[in-house]
């Protein structure tokens, strides 16, 4: 942060030199403060709503921890790609010649090298003709009118400032810098299970972040290469016991599973190179330096970076990986190590809701149902590192989830306007944040934070404001994953009928939690339950039942249960809809003549539907996802 001092000469020197100040203002309709994963998505989705966007950020680079942290082995959304997400790793195949060559190693399907991706970003970026890019400015100010943000003030290394004047900013730094410069209230840490209702065994608050990581780049010079770095101080072997079967001394630790060889190829990356992030008595380090000052933490990461290289000395001596050595054609920085380290967490936004494990667990409760304002979407574990910190809980990890939906209401603070929150300080739970922080994640929830803003900016009024189906309705017209659906991708033609019926409720998926992948699954080739239709439609619209003698659902059926719904939202339905609503023969007859125009097959009132048919059905008749909006909540606002 700026000290008085110098905020006192720099308001003399704008007297003096008021014309060459005024150069260093600018104006913007949404800034985006963070060039990182989600930062870089807001950005270029904002732009790309022909709305004026600025984004700053403070290195000279684009992506944050999937480029400038080293961390180029995504996690996540491996079956769920759309959006941004999908663009980024397509450009990926296209550099590399296809997806086999980016499954080097067994962490990830995707891995690459950090420059790779960083050019992409900056390719992506350049072609957005509403969006300016500015380097090397990190905020130290947040510009506020009461309780609205109306932009920020930069600085940078040689002390010149910039001041940013927006309708809507975007909080997409890496730890939440704008939320505490513009004291915007937010959570950090862990918070209680008798505050989350969670119960998951953190008994009482506490200040315990996740271990961060100063990642490496090893690059394989060839055999008969030494690359041996000069032996770092304090170095001690047995703090890597137990890292691989290679070395592992002490029977107290847990055996490890894996050899070194294997331990390397965790996330081997393109063209001889492997990513340093070993979880397992490797190189995470537990510092909490979230509200440290910028200068602080560049003297407290000194023993991230410390923590790494002994770790590289190990590998290079102790294993016997002398060939190893930091990549040179990497990071533009004098010790070969990333940009900025891997930060899982940082400060989260107290939002209009706020995300846990329950409602993951459990999203079809009628007293919290969020997933009806999905924005985005993820399918990894509950994945916390917390080894380097023998005072945090130990349990954390792969709490069994479904896949899962982001809330609206995660990108909105409670109590502050003019802001919208990307990257990892979206309004959830610590236990949320575990998985909600990996970066395909990241990057669509980014995407959705730039059309949020966009949005707002140009109908001139507060995110909270715009309405989340109006949100939801735009994202899906660039194809964008709402509800996880595993098993209907974008491509499929019923894509979107099926996302908003999903929306709705109306049609509910089955979520399973798989591995390193969890999913929810549509069935949209499964005959409809009449039981089951009959209870999630009763919860979407009351409607009167005849007493169906049959287990599954038959076109003539659904018909009649539709026109009731038509009938009695008669203003709200579509046009077409409207002008068959004499008697259930006018409004059956309309079906028939467009069924096929509707990409339907085999029109047989008798017929059991599918679910996939029903959802079309529902799409083009009532089309339940407009007939009744959603608060940000989940609940619907009008009957």
């Amino acid at each position: 942060m700026i000290n008085r001092k110098f905020t006192l000469s720099l308001a003399f020197l704008v007297l003096l030199v008021y014309p060459l100040f005024a150069q260093r203002s600018q104006k913007t309709a949404v800034l985006v403060v963070g060039g990182g994963t989600g930062g870089t998505a807001a950005a270029i989705q904002s732009a790309r709503m022909q709305i004026p966007t600025i984004l700053v950020e403070s290195s000279s680079w684009l992506g944050g921890m999937l480029t400038s942290a080293g961390v180029s082995a995504t996690d996540g959304n491996d079956q769920l790609p759309s959006g941004i997400w999908q663009e980024f790793r397509e450009q990926l195949y296209k550099v590399y010649g296809g997806k086999a060559a980016l499954q080097t190693g067994w962490v990830s399907n995707c891995l690459f090298e950090p420059h790779v991706g960083d050019s992409i970003f900056k390719v992506m970026a350049a072609k957005e003709k509403f969006l300016k890019v500015i380097y090397g400015y990190s905020p130290y100010v947040v510009t506020k009118n009461g309780d609205r943000v109306g932009g920020a003030g930069f600085i940078n290394q040689d002390n010149d400032t910039l001041q940013i004047s927006a309708e809507i900013t975007i909080d997409a730094t890496e730890l939440g810098d704008l939320m505490f410069l513009g004291k915007v209230p937010y959570s950090l840490g862990m918070e209680s299970d008798e505050i989350t209702g969670e119960n998951v065994g953190v008994k009482a608050t506490n200040d315990i972040i996740q271990d961060i990581t100063y990642v490496a780049i090893l690059k394989d010079y060839g055999q008969a290469s030494d690359c041996t770095i000069v032996k770092p101080s304090g170095y001690d072997p047995a703090e890597f016991d137990g890292a691989c079967t290679d070395y592992y001394t002490n029977p107290s630790l847990p055996k490890p599973t894996v050899d070194a060889k294997k331990m390397l190829e965790y996330a081997k990356l393109p063209n001889d190179k492997y990513l340093i992030n070993w979880p397992i008595r490797g190189n995470d380090t537990y510092l909490n330096l979230v509200e440290l000052s910028p200068a602080e933490r560049m003297q407290k990461l000194e023993a991230s970076k410390e923590t790494t290289l002994r770790f590289i000395y190990f590998i290079q001596s102790q294993l016997g990986y002398k060939n190893l050595g930091l990549a040179n054609d990497e990071f533009p920085t004098p010790d070969r190590l990333p940009i900025i380290p891997y930060y899982r967490e940082g400060r989260r936004v107290n939002g209009l809701v706020r995300y846990t494990i329950t409602q993951i667990a459990d999203p079809y409760n009628a007293s919290s149902p969020l997933y009806r304002t999905g924005i985005a979407v993820g399918d990894y574990p509950i994945d916390h590192h917390h080894k380097k910190n023998p005072v945090a809980p130990q349990h954390l990890d792969f709490y069994p989830i479904p896949s899962f939906a982001i809330p609206f209401g995660t990108l909105i603070p409670k109590t502050v306007k003019g802001l919208v929150i990307a990257e990892k300080g979206i309004s959830v739970s610590n236990v949320v944040n575990g998985t909600t922080r990996l970066q395909p994640c990241v990057m669509l929830t980014g995407q959705a934070a730039g059309m949020l803003a966009a949005l707002s900016a140009r109908h001139h009024v507060q995110p909270a404001q715009i309405g989340v189906r109006k949100l939801q309705q735009k994202l899906l017209e660039g194809k964008v994953y709402l509800l996880p659906y595993i098993d209907v991708p974008p491509t499929n033609p019923y894509f979107s009928a099926i996302q908003k019926t999903g929306l709705c409720g109306i049609l509910r998926g089955t979520g399973v939690p798989y591995h390193w992948e969890n999913q929810t699954w549509f069935y949209p080739d499964s005959l409809v339950s009449v039981k089951t239709f009959r209870t999630d439609y009763k919860e979407f619209d009351s409607v009167n039942w005849p007493d169906f003698n049959n287990d599954l659902l038959t076109i003539d059926q659904a018909i009649g249960i539709l026109f009731q719904t038509a009938k009695k939202h008669p203003e709200k339905v579509p046009r077409k809809t409207r002008n068959h609503m004499a008697n259930n023969a006018l409004f059956t007859v309309m079906i028939e003549a467009q069924w096929n125009k509707w990409g339907l097959k085999d029109y047989l009132p008798k017929r059991p539907l599918t679910r996939a048919e029903l959802a079309v059905l529902l799409d083009h008749t009532i089309d339940p996802f407009s007939l009744k909006a959603v608060d940000y909540q989940g609940f619907f606002n009008n009957n």
